[in-house]
């Protein structure tokens, strides 16, 4: 063992000396030591799938020379027998900010910032792609022993700070040498986030669409001023576009913005590297077709102490779900063909990353796959596989040695040595107590296992299935082993102290009885056999217990997704919004997701039949405004955010959907809030229960865009602020800005082919040319007429005003004008520019010959708009019929799609609802809720969904007892705002 470590010695000086050949000499005789060293008689892992058995390989100079069953041993050699001990390239973390400064806070706080506070660089000082990691960086001892620990060589770490972040470097956790050696690359990769700088406050953005519209904007603007035309130097754009040829990764908090920053890769030619964040089983068909390889954090959620049956109720089924789910993910990932790569980024104890490893492995992750996300893809990514992640000739000698296969639990980790340089962690001769011993003393028997690495052994000690309490100490080879007497009723403890042997697979020393009499103990180790096939039989239960990923996975998500069906409603009253009115007895034939007839006794064919004798059939309710089924809302940065869409943060697992399926809405229009004059584009959708979110978006519908006027632009609730506009003479002042603006903006591009192209402007261009449709936030009759004068001076017209509590004081206007009204059925009096409010705002505006729709702009009211409408006939005498279409055909007219949804006809989209009664009745029900033709909600289902959420949570509720009760660390329930008991059953009728 001496010799072992001299020669290890000696290979470090070696090293060392050649890393500083250049530098002046001044404590005694300069020399150099290229010795080479052969490691031989070792279990070659060369990559994941070449092993060379009994092998060998030689170093020099921090690089492999050579490597097979047999090599050429130079004269010079020190050789180093590895007695059989296996050999693995080590690891590489693409994503880490490891011996990073941490950026510096900005100072400061009440005011907000909306300019950069940077001079000579971009507009926007979240965008910082001049960073350069390496002027950061400073080597850590201590974090990096605790990276070796757990196998890894090499790191790629970053400034983590901004949304564009510069480039990284490439670092050997080279325990010997300079920073020169250590540094492999100084610009290895851009990094990228949705996540803004802590170095400056900034306001814009506030939101996840609007970091993703300011990085169109950066990507169009860095385009751009290569080509010369801008009058400043823009230090900022320069470094973006040197790093163009950089691989990127990009940093993401959730599943959704995994797709999100996809999205933006692929609208400018960027295939990013994906940080994800352990939940991709939930999307793996999307995760799929972004065709990114992904940086997978091994942070599995702990499971939640549901001790407390009152507490355990607000734990939803998604987070018990998920936690049950999570370690399959990288299993599941492979299975699909997924490619990805591991990171202890995210681990705050960085002893759980191999004993989360082996749980995926557990669950179904090839240990070869693993070995390949740890080594050979990795390296690919980053342009380093001929030299990282492999052992062969010219490569690093970047190795560990371990005592077995790697991926076995009591596998122990002797050294990882990068660039030739070692650190050790247990010396290889010390003997190993890991195992199951059975132990006969005293009358009883005794199963010991012990695991942990050899010089720090644990132990769990069993009487059958009793646990028994022990305390273990182990020094120098000698164990000392105290167990709770399981006869006696006092703490009184058997003493066992053995020397470890590792020649011997058993365990033999002297025993002290809790009486005081001493003997000898024989514990013999169990046969590794069973032992395999007890881990084989534990995986497969552990399979088992896998709850099958749902859509979305949550209460009430499906099994598979529904699928279009032909359905013949029969004998239903039918609202047709037609000519025809409400016709009695008819039939509705839905075939190939439209309305294929509408009639008496019609022909079902192969059609499912639904007896609908005594309901109502109706077309599916459009909410004109509504904030459901969204990321985000405000983008608050700038009173004008035009360049964002909420198309950007569609959320398809909001419960909310499936809520509103419930009450019949079909199609809502996803806008903007009124944080700013002129806010972000709209996203139309279709409520898809468990589609994806771009599968949610109604294709064939316009664009629209959402304004705002009254107290919230101008600020009046948010306390001290600088933003304009102040008032409301200021926000039209806004509207007259932007829209001159826009006029020139238009005439320059006309005349420049290469003008710089403006997202915001670009935006408002189509509203003057009537390409995109304004709706627009509004109350009091003073700035409703202010924004249409300020339309006609620009020659096009408001489409909707929606709340448009004052409308019946401008009627006669917004007719000449030709804007429709959205608006509420009966709320007044919630805040001060609302107090002229009156329920009779409808009945009057639809008297008058507007378009009028009735609105939720509330996840609750939007899910009995049917009740709303029915208001508008106690309100002002509309009919019946008339009111129910304030809820469908009128708001179909407001977005323009009243050729495909709205009214019961062939031809036409089917979107439906079947009705138990009246739907205008508060004691009717939405039976079934029909999208294109697929059943997105069902009455039956959704009893039967009930009871089996109530089964899943009673089988994730044993399983997360029995872990807490395994020693699993578990964490507390907590009761989030306003949430209630029984979130996943909550009534929605």
């Amino acid at each position: 063992m001496k010799l072992k470590i001299l020669l290890f010695s000696l290979v470090i000086m070696g090293s060392c000396a050649q890393a500083q050949e250049y530098f002046p000499k001044n404590d005694g005789v300069k020399s150099e030591n290229n010795n080479y060293t052969v490691f031989e008689n070792a279990k070659i892992h060369v990559d994941a799938n070449t092993i060379i058995e009994n092998g060998m390989f030689a170093v020099r100079n921090g690089k492999i020379t050579a490597v097979g069953k047999k090599i050429n041993i130079p004269k010079n050699a020190i050789k180093i027998n590895l007695d059989g001990n296996d050999v693995y390239p080590s690891f590489i973390d693409i994503y880490s900010d490891y011996g990073i400064a941490k950026p510096k806070k900005a100072e400061g706080g009440g005011q907000p910032q909306y300019d950069a506070s940077r001079e000579g660089y971009y507009w926007n000082d979240h965008i910082r792609p001049e960073t350069n990691a390496v002027e950061y960086f400073s080597y850590d001892k201590e974090a990096a022993e605790k990276l070796q620990k757990n196998g890894f060589g090499v790191v790629n770490t970053h400034m983590a700070d901004g949304i564009i972040r510069g480039a990284g470097m490439l670092v050997a956790l080279n325990p010997e040498g300079t920073t020169g050696d250590r540094i492999l690359s100084d610009r290895s990769a851009e990094y990228l986030s949705f996540n803004k700088s802590v170095q400056s406050r900034q306001s814009y953005p506030t939101s996840i669409m609007g970091a993703m519209a300011l990085l169109r904007q950066t990507y169009l603007d860095a385009a751009w001023y290569t080509q010369g035309k801008s009058k400043n130097k823009d230090l900022a754009l320069e470094a973006l576009n040197r790093n163009k040829a950089l691989t990127k990764i990009f940093k993401t908090d959730n599943l959704l913005d995994e797709l999100r920053a996809d999205k933006i890769g692929d609208e400018f030619g960027f295939q990013y590297i994906i940080y994800g964040n352990g939940n991709e089983f939930e999307r793996l068909e999307e995760i799929k077709k972004t065709n990114a390889t992904y940086i997978v954090p091994l942070n599995f959620p702990d499971a939640y102490d549901v001790e407390n049956p009152f507490m355990a109720n607000y734990v939803s089924l998604q987070d018990m779900k998920r936690w049950n789910q999570a370690p399959s993910n990288l299993a599941m990932m492979q299975k699909n063909g997924i490619p990805f790569v591991i990171t202890t980024n995210d681990l705050k104890d960085e002893k759980k990353f191999k004993e989360n490893l082996l749980k995926a492995i557990e669950y179904g992750l090839d240990k070869r796959t693993a070995l390949n996300a740890l080594t050979t893809i990795p390296a690919k990514l980053i342009g380093q596989e001929n030299k990282l992640g492999v052992l062969k000739e010219g490569a690093w000698a970047n190795f560990l040695i371990t005592s077995g296969d790697y991926f076995d639990k009591e596998t122990v980790l002797y050294e990882n040595w990068v660039q030739g340089n070692r650190t050790a962690f247990t010396p290889m001769d010390t003997p190993s107590l890991a195992g199951n011993y059975t132990l006969k003393l005293d009358g009883n028997t005794y199963d010991l296992k012990f695991s942990g690495e050899p010089n720090e052994p644990k132990v769990d000690v069993k009487v059958g299935e009793t646990k028994v309490k022990s305390k273990l100490t182990y020094s120098d080879s000698w164990m000392n082993l105290m167990l709770e007497s399981p006869d006696s009723t006092k703490s009184e403890y058997i003493r066992l102290v053995a020397r470890v042997n590792s020649k011997s697979d058993n365990l033999q020393g002297s025993a002290t009885l809790n009486n005081g009499t001493e003997t000898s103990f024989y514990a013999m180790r169990s046969d590794d056999v069973s032992e395999e096939k007890k881990e084989k039989e534990k995986e497969k239960d552990v399979l088992q217990d896998v709850m099958p990923v749902s859509y979305p996975n949550m209460a009430y998500g499906f099994e598979t997704l529904p699928t279009s069906e032909n359905i013949l409603f029969k004998n239903a009253t039918v609202w047709t919004n037609t000519s025809k009115g409400i016709m009695e007895n008819t039939d509705v034939l839905i075939k190939d997701g439209k309305i294929a007839a509408v009639g008496k006794d019609l022909n079902a064919g192969k059609a499912k039949v639904v007896d609908a004798t005594g309901k109502h059939l109706t077309s599916g309710i459009i909410d004109e405004h509504s904030h459901i089924a969204a990321s985000a809302i405000n983008e608050a940065g700038q009173n004008s955010t035009a360049e964002v869409t909420m198309e950007d943060v569609v959320d398809p697992s909001d419960i909310n959907i499936y809520r509103n399926l419930a009450g019949g809405v079909t199609t809502v229009q996803l806008l903007h809030g009124s944080a700013n004059p002129i806010g972000g584009r709209s996203a139309i959708l279709k409520l898809k229960w468990g589609a994806a979110p771009n599968e949610m978006i109604f294709k064939e519908a316009p664009k629209f865009i959402k304004f705002a006027l009254g107290e919230n632009v101008k600020q009046a609730n948010w306390g001290s602020t600088t933003r304009f506009p102040q008032t409301r003479m200021g926000t039209e002042q806004v509207y007259m800005d932007y829209f001159s603006r826009a006029r020139n903006y238009e005439a320059a591009k006309k005349e420049d082919k290469n003008f710089r192209k403006d997202l915001e402007m670009e935006t408002l261009v189509e509203i003057l040319n009537g390409n995109r449709f304004v709706s627009s936030h509004s109350y009091i009759q003073s700035e409703i007429n202010m924004l249409m004068t300020v339309a006609e001076k620009f020659d096009f017209r408001i489409n909707t005003f929606t709340h448009i509590l004052e409308g019946y004081k401008v009627a006669d206007k917004m007719k000449e004008h030709g804007v429709g009204a959205s608006t509420f059925s009966d709320w007044w009096a919630y805040k001060y520019e609302v107090k002229d409010a009156i329920p009779y705002n409808a009945a009057i505006l639809h008297d008058a010959g507007v378009t009028v729709a009735i609105n939720s702009d509330d996840p609750e009211m939007s899910r009995r708009l049917n009740q709303e409408a029915a208001k508008s006939v106690k309100y002002g005498g509309v009919s019946e019929e008339e009111a129910w279409k304030f809820v469908t055909l009128n708001p179909a007219k407001l977005l323009h799609i009243d050729n495909l949804v709205g009214s019961v006809e062939s031809g036409k989209n089917a979107d439906v609802v079947l009705w138990s009664g009246n739907p205008l009745s508060i004691y009717s029900k939405a039976e079934k809720t029909l999208i294109d033709g697929t059943v997105y909600f069902d009455l039956e289902r959704d009893e039967k969904l009930r009871q089996e959420i109530t089964k899943e949570k009673s089988i994730l509720t044993t399983q997360m007892l029995a872990a807490k009760n395994g020693g699993s660390k578990t964490k507390p329930v907590v009761k989030k705002e306003n949430q209630t008991m029984g979130c996943d059953t909550i009534e929605i009728h």
